[in-house]
């Protein structure tokens, strides 16, 4: 007999933020352990991860460099944004890509799904792998400045290592693809 999953029950939920992107709620509830806290959370849509990689057997990554403000700086990441209310996430990184980077791809293929932060945030990061791509004209958001690059997957892990990518989404694709190439 499978054990019964515990949850927290919900006394009382007030949103105390609502933004164009996520909104904070302050809920009241009941843990597992019968102990009554508050949590503030930030509720979000979700967001996509687009691992783009051509070269055959010496794989290349398709890598941004843009500036976050969150960040205080321009930061080496994968193209990636957030999911539009209903929209399936394939379509989000269908989309991103090409608004980002210009670039479509042939084949996808989901490999990743973490919550980004789970202590008080629920959005849920979904990572792709895109291949088989071709080259199209960008079309970024009025307020994103992006600059793409290609790197080899040897030069993406040495810019880990040397924190030059200290983005974990980032980082964390990279590595996969990494580990699972190995395993090839």
């Amino acid at each position: 007999m499978a054990a019964k999953k515990k949850n927290a029950k919900l006394l009382s939920s007030k949103t105390i933020y609502k933004g164009r992107i996520f909104r904070v709620v302050l809920d009241k509830v009941r843990e597992p352990s019968g102990i009554v806290v508050m949590r503030e959370i930030v509720r979000h849509r979700g967001s996509v991860v687009i691992l783009a990689v051509d070269g055959g057997s010496k794989p290349r990554i398709l890598l941004e460099r843009q500036y976050r403000y969150a960040a205080e700086g321009e930061l080496w990441e994968l193209p990636a944004g957030k999911i539009d209310g209903g929209e399936n996430p394939l379509v989000a990184a269908r989309r991103e890509l090409q608004e980002e980077t210009g670039y479509t791809a042939k084949r996808w293929k989901k490999f990743l799904e973490f919550y980004v932060s789970p202590g008080f945030l629920d959005e849920m990061m979904f990572i792709y792998l895109a291949t088989g791509l071709t080259k199209g004209k960008a079309q970024p958001e009025a307020d994103e400045f992006i600059a793409s690059r290609w790197v080899p997957l040897s030069s993406a892990i040495k810019m880990i290592r040397g924190g030059r990518i200290i983005d974990a989404k980032t980082a964390c694709s990279i590595l996969w693809l990494r580990e699972n190439l190995r395993a090839k």
